[in-house]
């Protein structure tokens, strides 16, 4: 059995597992972060000098920073640091500053 799911990523609960609440929460760090996902920038290359709790950016090719080598990634800022996601082909996403639907294709991200 795998330790996580297929596609968002989310841990399982081990059997016997000691501290089930930090797996579980992770889970649910993670469902936070890519379900209804509506992004600050697409094609972002620098991480916000005071990013807001709960940020999210669509990472482009060559982002540096604490972005570093994460290009092509989802960027989402929870609890004080950065953690990242790899888009799967057919996920949406809202760009707040097209104020546009876009869908992760094999290309790349477009409108819809």
């Amino acid at each position: 059995m795998a330790d996580q799911t297929a596609h968002l990523g989310l841990p399982y609960l081990a059997p016997s597992q000691a501290q089930k609440h930090v797996t579980h929460n992770e889970a649910l760090r993670r469902l936070d972060g890519l379900v209804q996902l509506a992004v600050e920038a697409v094609d972002a290359v620098a991480p916000p000098g005071s990013p807001a709790e709960g940020e999210r950016h669509l990472l482009g090719p060559s982002p540096t920073g604490d972005w570093a080598g994460q290009g092509g990634d989802l960027a989402v800022y929870a609890d004080g640091a950065w953690w990242f996601a790899t888009p799967e082909i057919g996920w949406l996403a809202f760009d707040k500053v097209t104020e546009t639907v876009i869908v992760r294709k094999a290309a790349g991200w477009a409108s819809v």
